[in-house]
């Protein structure tokens, strides 16, 4: 996989305020935006396509997490791939394998089809979303870095919040089907812009074997625990089947584990978790976007099956927290370069919380659910806590990871918010008791979206907490934290053992020490 002549590496120079920036900054924010397009965009269409292709809720879940499994299993995989070949050059693939599945799962005759077709996605995903994060903080000047990142949040997290607006068109305008259709002519318009406008970048250190066992392993354990999750309520499933994936779930995770500790060349380097502030980071990411799957999951849902929605309507419910992103989060990124990341990581999963908890006002079958008065405050609030979160979040996993690592460490961090939603989405309907054909049963569903909301409320409290506990305030402005090891180091003692190292001290320039 080598090419003759094969393009400049970025200069890592480029500047907002310059077209060459913009330009580049455009291509990754419609690249990337599909990929959060298309992980909010088919909720809204979930009922639709129970009824079409006569699923039960087992079904549903499926066709939301066999997109995000194999996304979470191999974007590690796709990190460290366009570490070595090219971030451009994978980005790019991805996005046309992307569009491949999208097609196919367009044209799914079966929900069998549609969730295999899913998981094909998932796969492209992987390709392309590290990609698009490794390419801002390789290409930009440091100085314009935690900006764009900024803008990218903003904007690749309004296409997120687009999905279930457009998807909700979509369906009463045309079939489901178009809700993945869609990503072919955007990710056309991708490809162009990035063979005119994008440079190449790669770790010019990179060689060796990839982990393709830990791909695999980190495949075989998400999908073993997930199938028990979902397929517990269910009836007819044996238990010895239920224990045996669990088992072989929990085996394989842990395998997983020690092949990357062992492993010469791992997927997932256990340097990268020397830095307590990627540590911290990702456990925070885990809580928050454990509570942000299953909220994306349960609201369109609820707002069509218990409050009688339209699925224009119910998507259109979440307008405001598009706005919100659009006009916050490049405010949020700067003021995390002024103050540092923990202040408003803090703050932003707490008012999420309470967003949510406004959102129980939402009513059951026959209650009349007002959007002013039930539904809009909660968003709102939601919507504000996001727009806090977002940006600093990734802007400090990006920067407690080397420059030359930053596909590997996107990818790590976009592994755990993606596994966080897959387990969200497979155990939430377990803890709330729905399954079989629940969501065609208002109040049964009404009941279960309530317990849901507060699960997810709860989760977002504890992201509150661990941003306050673990994540450390920022030097002099314009400082980001980078880990206090090479990320190649030993570790000693496991991942948590980060969180009470020292961190390193720095040197002139903001460039910390490195052991």
């Amino acid at each position: 996989m080598t090419e003759p002549n094969p393009p400049a590496a970025a200069p890592a120079g480029l500047r907002l305020a310059e077209p060459a920036g913009r330009w580049l900054l455009t291509a990754v924010v419609i690249g990337s935006g599909i990929t959060f397009l298309d992980a909010t965009v088919v909720n809204v269409a979930l009922p639709a396509i129970g009824d079409d292709l006569d699923a039960s809720l087992g079904g549903l879940q499926w066709t939301v997490n066999g997109y995000t499994l194999t996304l979470a299993a191999f974007i590690l995989l796709g990190g460290a791939l366009g570490d070595r070949y090219g971030r451009r050059r994978l980005f790019v693939v991805g996005t046309v394998w992307f569009a491949l599945a999208s097609l196919l799962c367009a044209l799914a005759p079966s929900v069998g089809v549609l969730i295999a077709a899913r998981t094909l996605q998932g796969v492209g995903g992987a390709l392309l979303t590290p990609g698009s994060l490794a390419l801002i903080q390789s290409s930009f000047a440091p100085g314009d870095r935690a900006r764009a990142i900024g803008v990218w949040s903003g904007l690749a997290g309004i296409a997120g919040a687009l999905g279930p607006l457009l998807g909700g068109w979509l369906v009463e305008a045309a079939s489901w089907r178009w809700v993945f259709a869609i990503n072919v002519p955007l990710a056309a318009v991708v490809v162009a812009l990035a063979a005119r406008h994008v440079p190449e970048s790669r770790d010019e250190s990179a060689s060796g074997r990839f982990d393709w066992s830990g791909a695999a392993l980190g495949a075989l354990g998400l999908a073993g625990v997930t199938y028990a999750l979902i397929a517990a309520p269910e009836e007819g499933v044996p238990a010895a089947v239920l224990a045996g994936s669990s088992a072989a779930g929990v085996a394989a995770l842990a395998a997983f584990v020690v092949v990357q500790r062992r492993s010469s060349h791992p997927m997932l380097a256990p340097g990268l978790f020397g830095s307590r502030q990627f540590t911290a980071a990702n456990l925070v990411t885990f809580v928050v976007y454990a509570a942000l799957g299953g909220v994306t999951f349960f609201l369109v849902l609820d707002l069509q099956i218990a409050a009688g929605y339209s699925p224009l309507a119910a998507g259109s419910a979440l307008l405001p927290v598009t706005l919100i992103m659009l006009a916050l989060s490049e405010r949020s990124g700067k003021l995390s370069e002024r103050i540092g990341p923990r202040i408003p990581m803090t703050v932003g999963p707490a008012v999420c919380a309470a967003g949510l908890l406004l959102m129980l006002r939402v009513g059951g079958p026959g209650d009349d659910v007002s959007y002013v008065r039930d539904v809009l405050p909660g968003v709102v609030l939601f919507g504000l806590g996001l727009a806090t979160t977002v940006a600093p979040l990734t802007a400090t996993v990006l920067g407690a990871a080397e420059d030359r690592h930053s596909g590997i460490a996107s990818g790590v961090n976009n592994a755990v918010a993606r596994a966080a939603g897959l387990l969200a989405v497979a155990a939430l309907p377990l803890a709330a008791g729905l399954s079989g054909d629940d969501y065609r049963d208002p109040g049964a569903f009404g009941d279960g979206f309530r317990t849901a909301l507060l699960i997810c409320a709860g989760l977002l409290a504890a992201g509150a907490a661990l941003s306050w506990l673990t994540i450390r305030a920022a030097g002099p402005a314009g400082e980001q934290p980078e880990p206090p090891c090479h990320v190649h180091c030993a570790v000693a003692g496991p991942p948590l053992q980060s969180l009470v190292d020292e961190p390193a001290a720095d040197e002139p320039g903001g460039k910390p020490e490195r052991s």
